[in-house]
């Protein structure tokens, strides 16, 4: 997983190089699939199979989701990035048989000032969520701090999709929960989150941020999913490793 992990960091921060205006979501996928595949990795977005019985599966092996789509915009020659956008890149590889998973959210060019505040309200709040995984901690130490890093920077956690387990597939249990559920959820979710942290334990930690509502919808497209209210959101994602002390980032250079 450390080796899955270090070509996801080599694509990110080859990615991060390219995200300029006037370029592609297309021209970024084609960079991400020349550097998985000289490495012998597998881009593992590629016909992923789809959430909703008898959709497409993914066809592209980034994701690549502009300002207000938060997750798994497809990729295509026809979105071309401005500058003041946000970009959101999602990058997945299976190498010998082990997942490295990550998502960066890029400015483009120079942004607004909501824009700046979102994009270091998220990544910040990963760091939070980071720092609280370790063997003496639970699930929902991890999860109130991600949560509480963004909403005291004023802005909402995306309810819908989580973080989780990851390994020898890229969804592996458990579902964890980037926000802490109300009281009325507790006896579905909390048996989960409540489960203690132990050394060996891999999973990707991803929260989804949005500058308006929490709320999101799914595109026609059956994959791009957006904010509810078109306003701006962002998406920062390390694969981690719990060892004996601090966590093991797997997917940082």
């Amino acid at each position: 997983m450390r080796s899955a992990g270090r070509i996801v960091a080599e694509v990110h921060a080859h990615l991060r190089e390219l995200v300029q205006p006037g370029v592609t979501t297309a021209d970024l996928d084609a960079a991400a699939d020349g550097i998985i595949r000289r490495y012998g990795a597998t881009p593992v977005f590629v016909g992923y199979p789809n959430a909703k019985e008898g959709g497409p599966p993914f066809p592209a092996t980034i994701c690549a989701s502009i300002n207000e789509e938060l997750v798994h915009g497809i990729p295509s020659r026809r979105r071309v990035l401005n500058s003041g956008d946000v970009v959101s890149i999602d990058v997945g590889v299976l190498y010998k048989g082990y997942v490295g998973d990550s998502g960066w959210t890029y400015p483009v060019g120079q942004v607004n000032g909501e824009a700046q505040r979102l994009l270091e309200a998220t990544e910040g709040s990963l760091w939070a969520g980071i720092a609280q995984a370790r063997a003496d901690r639970r699930f929902i130490d991890v999860t109130r701090a991600v949560q509480e890093y963004a909403e005291s920077r004023g802005f909402a956690v995306v309810r819908e999709y989580t973080s989780h387990g990851v390994g020898r597939k890229m969804h592996e249990e458990p579902q964890i929960l980037n926000y802490v559920p109300e009281r009325s959820e507790a006896a579905r979710i909390y048996p989960a989150m409540n489960r203690k942290l132990a050394p060996g334990m891999t999973f990707a930690l991803e929260p989804m941020v949005n500058a308006g509502t929490w709320r999101t919808e799914l595109q026609n497209d059956q994959w791009t999913v957006s904010t509810a209210d078109g306003r701006l959101s962002a998406h920062f994602e390390h694969t981690i490793a719990i060892t004996g002390g601090e966590a093991e980032v797997l997917t940082r250079l």
